[in-house]
């Protein structure tokens, strides 16, 4: 399975990542809370990784 994540997209889904965790905290314990958790996790597992399987799924690549 290839997705490949280009070097831009990764750092726009870390700073994706950081947004979700810090309105996450402000949320608290509430289920929108832990929604942007999940989104945080997600975000910075695919900028670490550099794959994202939606992205293999439908074919795209933004890696060059």
């Amino acid at each position: 399975m290839r997705g490949c994540v280009g070097a831009t997209e990764r750092i726009v889904r870390a700073l994706i990542g950081v947004a979700a965790v810090l309105v996450g905290l402000q949320q608290g314990g509430t289920a929108l809370g832990y929604v942007l958790y999940v989104v945080a996790a997600v975000a910075f597992i695919t900028a670490l990784v550099g794959r994202c399987p939606l992205w293999a799924l439908l074919g795209i690549k933004t890696c060059k």
